[in-house]
């Protein structure tokens, strides 16, 4: 199933932008008449008909409408600090969006090594495995702030925090299916031991992702897979 991305689908106005009129037209060879389907990256998912097969700017008619396709129960929020390879981050933003991810915010700890991202093709990453993963949803990515800065923001989620040394509970033991939640992952060399004080006090629980020492993509996406498993498969 191929979809298109229109996040600014308007009924009255149904037009491919520039960049999906291209694929659609020229890579995928459609034509006037042929079923399509759409997802606008706010939950909505449409099936249409390209009316207008232009290059360019492709007009389509939608012929059904389905709101909160396949809605997960909970949200999931991950902060996890940016890494100085650039590749393996950007594998981390594709795969969690592939399990299902709401939020990610970079969050620039002690000992982050890189600080910032190419916040554009993040986006164009996430939309892709949005896509690709058929999935209505696609994940805000925030702007990278100081984990300082993000101790200050409140929520009501279950807030977890991921490290490899101390006392610490299985992710299991904390967290159960439906509840949102927000996890916050470390950067390479882990939380410095002040930061950890510092989300415990602000009702961070002390969570392990298992015996082995993770890097910090794979702890996000172990952390990601979790929730989506004890959603899916317990209770």
């Amino acid at each position: 199933m191929q979809i298109f991305y229109v996040p600014d689908l308007i009924r009255d106005n149904n037009c491919l932008n520039e960049a999906e009129s291209h694929h659609a037209i020229k890579v995928m060879r459609l034509q006037n008449g042929d079923k399509i389907n759409l997802v606008d990256g706010k939950g909505t998912f449409y099936k249409a008909i390209i009316s207008d097969a232009h290059p360019k700017h492709t007009q389509i008619e939608i012929e059904e409408t389905l709101p909160a396709f396949e809605k997960r129960p909970y949200e999931l929020h991950i902060a996890i600090s940016p890494l100085k390879n650039t590749d393996r981050f950007e594998w981390f933003l594709e795969k969690a969006t592939e399990i299902g991810i709401d939020r990610i915010t970079p969050i620039i700890c002690k000992r982050t090594e890189k600080k910032g991202f190419n916040a554009e093709r993040a986006h164009r990453i996430v939309e892709s495995a949005m896509k690709q993963s058929l999935k209505a949803y696609c994940p805000v990515i925030d702007a990278p702030i100081p984990f300082t800065e993000f101790m200050k923001q409140e929520n009501n989620d279950v807030k977890l925090i991921a490290y490899c040394e101390g006392e610490r509970k299985p992710i299991n033991e904390v967290y159960t299916p439906t509840q949102n939640t927000t996890i916050l992952i470390g950067p390479e060399g882990d939380f410095t031991e002040e930061e950890v004080e510092t989300g415990k006090h602000k009702g961070y629980i002390p969570i392990t992702l298992g015996n082995s020492r993770l890097r910090t993509e794979t702890a996000g996406i172990v952390a990601c897979h979790s929730v989506f498993y004890i959603n899916n498969f317990v209770g």
